[in-house]
């Protein structure tokens, strides 16, 4: 797995973890966008400790770790072994970097820092547009469930500038620099989306093209809403689901118990355990103590016990009532555990491309597909993009030496399918290994 905390925050429904370090290349001025000589795109920002992490167009990845020499030597993904490409940094304010050898200049770009008014909450913002003085596409990015300051961290602030796309970021309630408590209420964090779109338009101004919605994980539940809210051209979603946070962890469980090799009388016990976990949480911990209590102690010495995990029951499974109880103010933050997601999609207008990863385990992806795909041959304006071997967060992975996945790079093809529909409203393709199904017609197969 990735980075512990951020990769379990992205899609955890409600466990306050704890912030990404900060980076003491945070402000760096080596980090922003790049293009490489032969054209390509690539961003420079912040990765915890003393590292950078570097995205390319293409959608590989790599952490560069600095060297005595002055070069920067890359590590796969989040992979702890060499890729092969070193990069070397030029001095503040030279704009010059070398990668692999390649010469890259750091793209200029129009860049508004901003804070504004969201739901009873003061947010901060950043617009960054390419330059020029014409009218582009801006996509706002909507956060996951994440801790991390969006405006220091979010990578995509740096892709997709420079291919014609302006970006608008902004730090969750709670986080970074903007003010109130952190909250995963959809209906305050949608408020707060459709209050950073309309700030987003206002400054951009007479540049603004379409614009819409990009959401990852947590965001797909949030973006969809906040579309209802305020004029949106369209809505992006990233490894979300058209389930309620109850059905994820259910799901979940079902999808892991059944990969591991257990029997359907095995997954049946496992899913008394989470639905009892599931009843303490959607409670706001106020009752179902005894039950749980009652069947972990029927079942923890059982040989399937181990496997069991799901999106938050794995949370609760080791800890007392006591202990759940001192932990209550990071474990009930508004979560909607029922939340009627069709309900929503049900109702919107705006067209809407859903990218999900055929081996998503933190949001499976088989209802939620089946759910979109209904929805698109019904004649509503829904898209759907599949990258089949691809898993949270639309990432590629190996399986590391205990077994546990590490994510190496986002599929060939990935940011192009966004950009495209940000730009034009529909596909082109093909992008990459992606299955695409527009108004019910599967296509664009590679």
């Amino acid at each position: 797995m990735r980075k512990a905390a951020f990769y379990l925050a992205l899609s955890l429904p409600f466990l306050a973890l704890a912030n990404l370090a900060r980076a003491d290349t945070e402000g760096d001025c080596h980090i922003g966008a790049y293009r490489l000589a032969d054209g390509q795109v690539l961003s420079l920002g912040p990765s915890s400790g003393d590292k950078l992490r570097w995205r390319r167009w293409d959608g590989l990845i790599g952490a560069l770790h600095p060297q005595a020499d002055g070069v920067w030597i890359s590590t796969a993904g989040w992979s702890e072994h060499a890729d092969g490409h070193k990069v070397t940094l030029g001095a503040c304010g030279s704009g010059e970097m070398s990668f692999d050898g390649q010469p890259a200049k750091q793209v200029d770009l129009d860049i508004t820092q901003t804070s504004f008014a969201g739901h009873g909450v003061t947010l901060n913002g950043r617009l960054l547009l390419p330059k020029g003085n014409g009218p582009v596409p801006i996509v706002v990015l909507v956060h996951g469930a994440e801790h991390d300051a969006a405006v220091d961290y979010y990578p995509w602030q740096y892709l997709f500038p420079p291919e014609g796309v302006g970006v608008f970021v902004y730090d969750k309630r709670g986080t970074g620099k903007s003010s109130g408590s952190y909250s995963q209420d959809y209906q305050l964090l949608s408020d707060d989306a459709a209050a950073a779109l309309n700030e987003a338009r206002r400054l951009a101004g007479a540049r603004t093209g379409r614009i819409g919605f990009q959401g990852g994980s947590q965001g797909g539940w949030v973006a969809p809403l906040a579309s209802t809210k305020t004029h949106a051209d369209f809505v992006i979603v990233g490894f979300g689901l058209a389930v309620s946070p109850i059905e994820e962890d259910r799901q979940e469980v079902a999808l892991e118990m059944a990969l591991k090799g257990h029997s359907p009388d095995e997954i049946k016990k496992a899913e008394e355990v989470a639905y009892a976990a599931e009843e303490i949480a959607s409670s706001g911990l106020t009752k179902g103590f005894e039950r749980f209590d009652a069947l972990r102690a029927r079942y923890r010495n059982e040989p399937w016990y181990k496997d069991l995990h799901g999106d938050f029951t794995w949370i609760l499974l080791p800890m007392s009532k006591k202990e759940l109880l001192a932990h209550k103010s990071e474990l009930v933050m508004g979560t909607p555990w029922f939340y009627d997601a069709m309900a929503v999609l049900k109702k919107v207008e705006t067209p809407e491309l859903w990218i999900l990863g055929g081996e998503d385990l933190e949001s499976p992806s088989a209802e939620t597909s089946h759910r979109i795909l209904s929805l698109a041959a019904q004649g509503r304006p829904f898209t759907l993009a599949m990258f089949p071997t691809a898993e949270h967060g639309i990432y590629e992975y190996e399986m590391d030496e205990k077994g546990e996945r590490v994510d190496l790079r986002n599929p060939a093809g990935y940011f192009a399918l966004w950009r495209d529909f940000i730009r034009d409203g529909k596909l082109s393709g093909p992008y990459g290994d992606s299955v695409v199904v527009e108004k019910g017609e599967t296509k664009k197969v590679r």
